[in-house]
């Protein structure tokens, strides 16, 4: 960035120097400057100005009009447009190579992508479920708020850069799909799981990685809902690219084959709508489009409906019919629980509207019934004891 603003700084000293010129050429009298002269020669300081103004931004953190004593560099937090073109020359380049010169990996790896607020409270657990399983998993970690800070060798230096995440926006999208995009450079990655820092897995290494690797489906949540927490949601701004009637709602917590995460990448017709839309419905005059629940299932309801199971890998409890899921405490946590859960073979739904129509169907793996969820969610920090005793050796479970 420097180097860019020296060379403008010189393009437009060259530019007003030899304009100037010119003027002194029609005007050899320095002490008797017409007007048109002065106003050229205090435009020419201005643009100085504002140059230097910015080259002392970005060297500094702060512009010349500044005066905080708060200024930090500029570095230390990348701005907004930085990490968005960072992402966009990641995104390109993977989805080219991919086009050219298609993975036929030999060594198929799962990537762990985890979106966090901050610190991972199960990092312990996690350390437990990936060890010796070296080559057969990458991590990723997209931090919104702060640094990652672990002692996992599995974690250490795993975080991405990342940008600020709020709930139910465009921004929960925008972090999976720079997940996936820093995760899709290693061809060896052939499934990404994406997690959250209350996520922890129900089964040893082995079994998980055996179930998605092996498997023919992307796990994917998708399901018709007509009430106001589904369809209600749909605006006709989103017109003509997605209609209605193929507007879908589920759980952004996916488990994709490397196709599709490509497909995320490369998706420059339905995406944008989400983005454009989602800030403002202009049906409800308010921002009301929840992103990360619409925006994967709507996309592969439309390009690959066949290609998707319809439910998530992921387990939460929605019993308590908030707004949120139920938060499991430490006196939840017991073998009792994760049994009960890894015993659900059937995907539940209910519609949002008056009717609170149940959806049910069978768990299918390769046209196999199965158990549902590999993974749950949400668990207190102070449940890792009990977690960690409950999965004390991952390799007998």
């Amino acid at each position: 960035m420097e180097v860019y603003l020296e060379v403008v700084l010189h393009k437009v000293l060259h530019q007003h120097l030899k304009k100037g010129k010119m003027v002194l050429q029609i005007h050899p009298r320095p002490r008797h400057i017409s007007r048109p002269t002065w106003i050229v020669t205090l435009l020419s300081l201005a643009c100085l100005f504002l140059v230097f103004s910015n080259i002392q931004k970005y060297n500094s953190g702060c512009n010349v009009f500044n005066t905080s004593s708060g200024c930090r560099s500029a570095f230390s937090e990348p701005a907004a447009s930085e990490i968005l073109r960072e992402y966009e020359e990641i995104a390109s380049r993977v989805v080219m190579k991919e086009i050219l010169d298609p993975v036929r990996s030999k060594n198929p790896k799962v990537a762990f992508m985890f979106m966090t607020r901050g610190s991972l409270p199960f990092e312990l657990l996690w350390d437990k479920f990936f060890n010796g399983h070296e080559g057969k998993f990458s991590v990723y970690v997209h931090v919104s708020k702060g640094k990652l800070i672990c002692i996992s060798p599995h974690f250490v230096n795993r975080d991405i850069r990342s940008a600020e995440v709020r709930w139910g926006k465009i921004s929960m999208v925008d972090a999976e799909r720079r997940l996936l995009a820093n995760a899709l450079k290693d061809p060896e990655n052939q499934r990404f799981v994406l997690l959250s820092e209350s996520c922890v897995p129900l089964y040893n290494f082995d079994y998980i990685y055996n179930y998605l690797i092996y498997s023919h489906l992307s796990f994917m949540d998708c399901f018709y809902d007509p009430g106001f927490a589904g369809n209600g949601r749909y605006s006709t701004g989103m017109l003509p690219e997605i209609e209605k009637k193929n507007f879908r709602k589920g759980s952004q917590w996916f488990a994709m084959k490397r196709q599709h995460a490509v497909i995320t990448l490369a998706d420059n017709l339905y995406y944008p709508k989400f983005r454009d839309v989602c800030l403002l419905n202009p049906e409800r005059n308010r921002s009301y489009c929840v992103a990360d629940e619409h925006y994967l299932p709507t996309l592969f309801n439309i390009i690959d409906p066949g290609g998707i199971s319809n439910w998530s890998l992921t387990h939460v409890d929605w019993s308590e019919k908030k707004f949120h899921p139920k938060m499991y405490k430490a006196s939840d946590v017991t073998s009792e629980l994760i049994k009960n859960i890894t015993s659900v073979d059937i995907s539940e739904h209910v519609t949002s509207d008056n009717q609170k129509k149940r959806l049910i169907q069978p768990c299918l793996r390769n046209g196999i019934r199965r158990p549902c969820y590999l993974f749950a969610r949400k668990f207190h920090p102070d449940t890792l004891e009990n977690l960690l005793n409950i999965f004390s050796n991952f390799s007998t479970i």
